[in-house]
């Protein structure tokens, strides 16, 4: 296969299933097809990694680019999405067997879905700043829906809370754009490839410093936004608390994920631009203010879908401060941490949506000995727990380690020293929330916690892929370094 078929499949197989999906409704083999698409996704992202390397591959026009972040994203995406897309296949079935959703709703979940995938793949292989815009807008119109599936009053008000912060955030963003277009034009750059991110870097020297300085400001804001990042942070544990569990899997283990890998992208453009301070600084502030946020909301917190939330919050300010240190150390560090995170979210929040369907709840207090009533439930929460908090031999360990050692090398001690401390404490809040519902005497009255097959399989995958990345990682080592590279503008 070339490259360009590698790059234009991603979207165009989602596209199809969603097709399917809207003309035929929720049928088995329609929803069989969401998973063909995600799988697609995923066989692609690695058919890419070894095709491609740091230094991009255009095609179509030059409106698509493909490096090695581009393959990694992609099969973050594709990993993540298949397991969504495999528990959605026993969610909608259950919710329909039980009248709590329509014929009508299911259609629209299983049309969004494979949409949703096409709009993230997009998002990562775009070469375009305008076109990487409208396909963050397209995840916001997709995922909306799908937060307020359930049509409850609880998830119309997180619906619309999403909308509004991510509009407002996506507005910021759309003016950086137009403002880096117009100091693009003014550097020499060809009107129609003003936005190209090659060209962008290759009349960086020559951009307006001031104007440049705005429109990036702008636009770490505005997709900042989208990546769940303070100041607009809000919309992230509403959304996904609410949203049906296969969604929150999607949009804490892979949307916040392509959000902040376009501010990545933003970051080599605005080094050789303005040099490496300014954001550095932007960095740094706002990752550092985005733990402590989420550290704070982690300690008391009594939801377990709202504590998975806050989490990502966490990992997502992580993974700006570490971002913070342009080498390829930190650089492979962060990317290990999206691609753990990813998929350490998958099997939580899925873990998190049978619980919730047996208990009727999502209170911390709900939930007891989890671990004597159901083995594979007990299991994936504590082996997935105990990797989310960066323990070994589990990938976010690695990842942490080589951000520990680059920041280290790049002398920002004292910000990791900090960032160091609320991870601590995070860690502790985790572990005391966790260790209440694994261990202990349940209830008396307490549901019995029987796994369907089509959901006891995703888990299980999920797993046991989240293990081999931490301690099988070799085989992705050569990935990771070259992608690494792609970040750091080598």
């Amino acid at each position: 296969m070339t490259t360009t078929v590698l790059a234009v499949a991603p979207i165009v197989v989602p596209l199809a299933a969603a097709a399917v999906s809207l003309i035929a409704g929720w049928r088995r083999a329609a929803a069989i097809g969401d998973v063909v698409a995600a799988l697609s996704i995923l066989v692609c992202g690695v058919a890419l990694a070894t095709e491609v390397g740091s230094q991009p591959v255009t095609g179509v026009g030059h409106l698509l680019r493909a490096d090695s972040l581009t393959a990694l994203m992609l099969i973050v995406i594709g990993a993540v999405g298949t397991l969504a897309t495999w528990a959605s296949i026993d969610y909608i079935d259950t919710e329909l067997a039980e009248g709590t959703t329509t014929a009508a709703d299911a259609r629209q979940y299983a049309t969004l879905v494979p949409l949703f995938l096409a709009a993230m793949s997009l998002a990562v292989l775009a070469d375009n700043l305008g076109v990487i815009w409208t396909a963050i807008e397209a995840t916001t119109i997709a995922t909306a829906f799908l937060v307020g599936h359930r049509r409850t009053r609880q998830s119309l008000e997180a619906t619309w809370k999403y909308v509004i912060v991510c509009s407002f955030g996506i507005t910021l963003a759309f003016l950086g754009t137009v403002i880096i277009y117009l100091t693009s034009i003014h550097s020499g750059a060809a009107t129609s490839s003003a936005l190209d991110l090659d060209v962008l870097a290759a009349h960086a020297s020559h951009l307006d410093p001031t104007l440049t300085r705005l429109a990036v400001g702008l636009l770490f804001v505005g997709f900042g936004a989208k990546a769940g990042l303070v100041p607009f942070h809000t919309w992230l544990a509403d959304a996904h608390s609410q949203a049906p569990a296969p969604v929150s899997a999607l949009m804490s283990g892979v949307l916040l994920a392509v959000a902040f890998s376009i501010l990545l992208r933003l970051r080599v453009i605005a080094d050789l631009a303005l040099g490496d301070g300014y954001m550095r600084a932007m960095f740094l502030a706002i990752g550092l203010a985005t733990l402590l946020v989420a550290v704070s909301l982690l300690i008391g917190q009594r939801d377990f879908k709202r504590l998975l939330a806050y989490s990502s919050l966490e990992q997502m300010g992580l993974l700006a401060v570490a971002s913070a240190t342009g080498n390829r150390l930190a650089s492979a560090g962060v990317l290990l941490l999206i691609a753990a995170h990813g998929m350490a979210k998958a099997v939580l929040f899925l873990t998190a949506g049978q619980l919730q369907h047996a208990h009727r709840s999502t209170l911390i207090a709900d939930v007891r000995g989890l671990l004597g009533r159901s083995r594979l439930l007990g299991a994936t929460l504590a082996v997935a727990l105990v990797g989310l908090v960066g323990l070994p031999p589990f990938g976010l360990f690695a990842a942490e380690l080589a951000i520990a050692r680059g920041m280290a090398a790049d002398e920002l001690a004292i910000p990791l020293g900090v960032a160091g401390l609320l991870l601590a404490v995070g860690l502790i809040a985790i572990t005391r929330h966790g260790s209440g519902m694994l261990l202990g005497d349940a209830d008396a009255d307490a549901p019995s916690l029987a796994v369907p097959a089509t959901s006891a399989a995703p888990l299980l995958v999920g797993i046991t892929a989240f293990t081999a990345l931490g301690v099988l990682g070799g085989p992705l080592t050569h990935l990771f370094a070259q992608a690494a590279a792609a970040v750091a503008g080598q």
